[in-house]
C-alpha cells in the first residue's frame, strides 16, 4: 500500500512496438513512435530506420522491378511508366521490340521459368532472355490427331488461350484431296507439311505440292491427294491453322494477379471475369488450356489475392453476400486428367478488401478490420485470427488503405501505403484475446512508394522519380514516447526524483522531453555525442501521469529509460 514519501522506480525496456489503442497500455509499448524498429542483425535495441538512397533517376513512376540473374547476365529490369529498362553495369537501356506499344502504367509482375524472365501487366505478357524482349509465343497445341481427311480422329490437346494457332494431324489415304480441320470459320492456314515436306498455299488451281484454303468450312484442298503414311497409323499430314478469338486472348492478357505455384503459373484479376482463376500447363508458362480454369464461388465478387502457402494456393475474394470469401486449391491426381486443382471453399466469410501475403508461413490478408491470419489445419475448419490490434486505429484511417503494397523484409511484413509504412514483426508476437498478434512499428518515408523488391537483404523502392534503396545512414527524424505512466498509483500525486532519469542510448544528438497531465510536452535538454547513457534531470511535481519522449533528427539507438518518483497525497481537482 502506497504511503506519502514512498519511492517508485520505473524502467522502460524490452520495447515491443507501438500500441494505438485507447486506454492504458504496457510500459514497453509506445502510443506514439516514429521511424524506429529493431534491427535484429545488430542488437535488440530500438534504432532509427535507414534513409532512402537514390540509385537511378526515372522520368515516370516505377511500377515493377526485378533482378534478373542467369549465368553471366546480371541485370536490373525496371518498369517505369510505359517503358521497360535494363540496368547493367550502371548503364540504363530501354527494352523494346517491333510492334510493342508499351507497358500499362500499373503494377507489373515478374517471374523466371527455365532461365527466361516473364513480365506481366494488365495487358501485356512478355518474355526476356537477357538480350531480346518479345511477346510470349504461346505453345501451339495439337488439338486433333489421327484424323481422316473427312474429319474424326482423336481429341489430343486443348486450345491454348495464349495462342491463335492450332495444329491437326491426319492420315493420308492416296485418294482424298479435301482435308477438314476440327474448327470452322478459321482465320487462315499458316503451315502444311506432308511427309515432312512443306507445301505452298495458292489462291486457286493448286499443283502437286500446293493447296488452297476455305476458311469458312475449315477446309484445305490439295492439288494431289497426299499418300498413305509409310508407317501404318502414323500421321503424315500436319496442318497448322489460325483461329483468332479476341475473347480468348483477353482472358489471360487482362489479368492483374499472377502467382507461381506447383510449377505452374496462376492468373486472375480479369475485370470481365472477376471470380475466375486460370493456370498454365506444367512447367510451361506459354500454355493455358481453355479448360484449365476455376470459378471461385457462384457470385461475381472479385478475386483480390492469390497466395501460395501450406501446400495450397489460397484465393481471397472481396466481401460478398455469398458469405464465402476464401478458397484454396490443393494439387490432386485425377485418373483421367492428371494433376488438377479443384477449388474448395473454407469456412471463412471475412472478405479481403486489399491484398494478402504468405508472411513467414502465416497466410494473411487485409479485411476492412485490419490484418487477418488463417488458423487451423487446411483439411479441417479454418478460422480467422486477428493480427493487427495494436495498430488498427491508425492503419484503418489511411485514406488509401485498400491500395497497399506488401513486402517481406528482414523478418518484417511491410505494409506500405503512399509514404507510410507499418511493420509487423515476425519475431515479436503477443497473445491477445486468445490469438497471437504481431508487434508493430511505424515509419514515414520522404517519397511515395509505388513498388518494392528485396535482394540480398536490401529493400529497393520504386518511386515517382526514381529507384531507391533503404541503405543510407542519413538524417531521419525518429522518436519514442512512453505510455502515460501513473507509476502504479493512479489516485496519488507524484513528484520526480530530481536526481535524474537515466537513459541508455546512443546518438549524435538526442532530445529528452517530458509531459504530464498538467502540461504539454516540453524539451528538457539536448544531449550530444551519446555513446552509452545520459542523465536527464526531470523536475515535475504533483502530477497524475507522465510521458517521456526520446527523439533525434540523427540516427539513434534506445535501450532503456529509468526514472524514479515519490508518492504524494491524493489527487485533487
Amino acid at each position: 500500500m502506497a504511503t506519502s514519501g514512498s519511492l517508485v522506480t520505473r524502467k522502460y525496456y524490452n520495447f515491443r512496438g507501438i500500441d494505438t489503442r485507447e486506454g492504458e497500455i504496457s510500459l514497453n509499448r509506445s502510443p506514439d513512435a516514429l521511424n524506429l524498429y529493431k534491427n535484429y542483425k545488430s542488437s535488440n535495441m530500438l534504432e532509427t530506420r535507414p534513409d532512402m538512397e537514390l540509385l537511378s533517376s526515372f522520368d515516370s513512376p516505377i511500377f515493377g522491378l526485378f533482378f534478373y540473374e542467369v549465368g553471366s547476365t546480371n541485370q536490373l529490369i525496371v518498369h517505369s511508366g510505359t517503358k521497360l529498362y535494363k540496368i547493367e553495369n550502371g548503364v540504363k537501356t530501354e527494352l523494346t521490340f517491333t510492334g510493342f506499344t508499351g507497358m500499362i502504367p500499373v503494377k507489373s509482375h515478374f517471374f523466371v521459368y527455365s532461365n527466361i524472365l516473364y513480365i506481366k501487366d494488365s495487358a501485356n505478357y512478355l518474355k526476356y532472355n537477357g538480350t531480346t524482349l518479345s511477346n510470349v509465343d504461346g505453345y501451339i497445341p495439337t488439338t486433333s490427331i489421327s484424323r481422316l481427311p473427312a474429319g474424326g480422329g482423336t481429341i489430343y490437346e486443348d486450345v491454348n488461350l495464349l495462342s491463335k494457332y492450332r495444329k491437326n494431324t491426319f492420315l493420308g489415304d492416296d485418294d482424298s484431296t479435301e482435308y477438314f480441320l476440327d474448327a470452322q470459320n478459321i482465320t487462315d492456314v499458316s503451315l502444311v507439311m506432308v511427309n515432312d515436306v512443306e507445301y505452298t498455299k495458292v489462291l486457286s488451281n493448286p499443283g502437286a505440292t500446293e493447296y488452297t484454303v476455305d476458311t469458312t468450312y475449315g477446309k484445305v484442298t490439295f492439288g494431289e491427294a497426299p499418300s498413305k503414311p509409310d508407317t501404318d497409323g502414323r500421321d503424315n499430314v500436319e496442318i497448322t491453322y489460325e483461329k483468332v478469338n479476341t475473347e480468348n486472348q483477353s482472358m489471360i492478357m487482362n489479368c492483374k494477379l499472377v502467382a507461381v505455384f506447383d510449377n505452374r503459373v496462376f492468373f486472375s484479376g480479369n475485370p470481365n471475369y472477376p471470380n475466375v482463376v486460370w493456370h498454365s500447363s506444367l512447367d510451361d508458362p506459354t500454355y493455358v488450356s481453355d479448360l484449365d480454369y476455376y470459378n471461385e464461388g457462384l457470385d461475381l465478387a472479385k478475386v483480390k489475392a492469390l497466395i501460395p502457402g501450406n501446400n495450397a494456393l489460397w484465393v481471397f475474394k472481396e466481401p460478398s453476400q455469398a458469405n464465402t470469401t476464401v478458397f484454396y486449391h490443393i494439387p490432386t491426381i485425377d485418373a483421367q486428367y492428371g494433376k488438377i486443382y479443384p477449388s474448395s471453399h473454407s469456412s471463412i466469410s471475412t472478405g479481403c478488401v486489399a491484398s494478402g501475403i504468405n508472411f513467414n508461413d502465416d497466410i494473411c490478408f487485409f479485411s476492412d478490420r485490419g490484418l487477418e491470419g488463417i488458423s487451423g489445419d487446411i483439411t479441417s475448419e479454418q478460422i480467422v485470427a486477428h493480427r493487427s490490434s495494436f495498430i488498427d486505429s491508425k492503419l484503418l484511417k489511411e485514406a488509401n488503405y485498400t491500395d497497399m503494397i506488401l513486402e517481406e523484409w528482414n523478418g518484417y511484413l511491410l505494409v506500405i501505403i503512399g509514404t507510410h509504412v507499418y511493420l509487423a514483426d515476425s519475431r515479436g508476437v503477443s497473445n491477445l484475446n486468445g490469438a497471437y498478434e504481431y508487434d508493430w512499428y511505424y515509419w514515414e518515408l520522404p517519397k511515395e512508394i509505388k513498388t518494392t523488391m528485396v535482394k540480398d537483404g536490401v529493400l529497393y523502392l520504386g518511386c515517382n522519380d526514381g529507384l531507391y534503396s533503404l541503405t543510407s545512414n542519413g538524417d531521419v527524424n525518429s522518436y519514442w514516447t512512453t505510455s502515460k505512466d501513473t507509476f502504479g498509483y493512479g489516485n496519488y500525486q507524484k513528484t520526480t526524483n530530481k536526481r535524474g532519469c537515466v537513459i541508455e542510448a546512443e546518438g549524435e544528438s538526442i532530445d529528452v522531453s517530458v509531459s504530464t497531465n498538467k502540461d504539454a510536452m516540453t524539451l528538457i535538454k539536448t544531449f550530444t555525442d551519446v555513446s552509452d547513457y545520459i542523465v536527464a534531470r526531470i523536475k515535475k511535481k504533483k502530477f497524475k501521469d507522465m510521458q517521456i519522449k526520446i527523439s533525434s533528427t540523427k540516427p539513434m539507438k534506445l535501450e532503456s529509460i529509468m526514472i524514479e518518483a515519490f508518492i504524494g497525497a491524493y489527487i485533487k481537482r
